[in-house]
């Protein structure tokens, strides 16, 4: 290749496109002939042709000038494009394609594809939740604790790591039972512990202060609180 070729080609620019089109084109039932044609769309727009005729975009692509008349009106149809009115720097009107229905099409799409991944995600977590309170309780939850457990997640709006941090407090206290649970759960949100990090730090804070508790009740011969762990209904 020669240099003057190789600036020719650098000239003829790039085609920047989301990635979100290559994975969500199937899910929005475009054919990959009528995806390079949008594309094809695009890229004579970026050149300065904002309505290129069939038999145009058939010289760029394996589909005849009929079926590139048929896919324009097909996605006319379907809504991915429209023709508008556009007026040049002297008035003269003419017409052009507009792709900002097949872009807000992509949008909504996307949006969709990533509410369904929260969703699903969501229902892994607590499908998880509940296999780690049946673990934990050596049973299967009765319908007042799945209840209880839907109640923390829906109305209290706490996370589901809260909830097995809560839990694994419970453990660790040898206090396993809802009540005691519902109790963490509350004081954690009462003093605005919403991360498995300020979970952990707000109990190692009060660890801290209960061993040098009763470390000053060593000192002074005082016996020591046979209290091991926090208990929460106390509070």
């Amino acid at each position: 290749m020669q240099k003057a070729d190789f600036l020719e080609w650098l000239r003829e620019g790039s085609i920047s496109i989301p990635a979100a089109l290559l994975t969500e084109y199937k899910n929005m039932h475009l054919t990959e002939k009528e995806l390079v044609l949008l594309l094809q769309v695009l890229h004579f727009a970026e050149k300065g042709n904002e309505f290129p005729t069939p038999a145009e975009l058939s010289g760029r692509m394996a589909s005849s000038a009929f079926d590139c008349t048929e896919m324009l009106r097909t996605l006319i149809q379907k809504g991915f494009i429209e023709i508008k009115d556009g007026f040049s720097p002297d008035g003269i009107r003419f017409e052009k394609y507009s792709l900002d229905p097949f872009w807000e099409k992509l949008i909504d799409r996307f949006l969709q594809s990533r509410k369904q991944e929260r969703v699903h995600a969501r229902q892994v977590e607590e499908t998880d939740l509940y296999t780690c309170f049946e673990e934990e309780f050596g049973r299967p939850l009765s319908p007042f604790e799945c209840e209880t457990l839907a109640m923390w997640m829906d109305d209290d709006h706490h996370d589901p790591l809260i909830i097995k941090a809560a839990l694994r407090e419970a453990v660790i206290s040898g206090k396993l039972n809802f009540r005691y649970i519902d109790r963490i759960l509350f004081e954690w949100k009462r003093n605005g512990i919403r991360t498995i990090e300020q979970a952990k730090s707000h109990g190692r804070k009060f660890r801290q202060h209960q061993g040098q508790q009763r470390k000053m009740e060593n000192e002074t011969n005082v016996q020591p609180k046979p209290v091991p762990f926090y208990n929460w209904l106390e509070q």
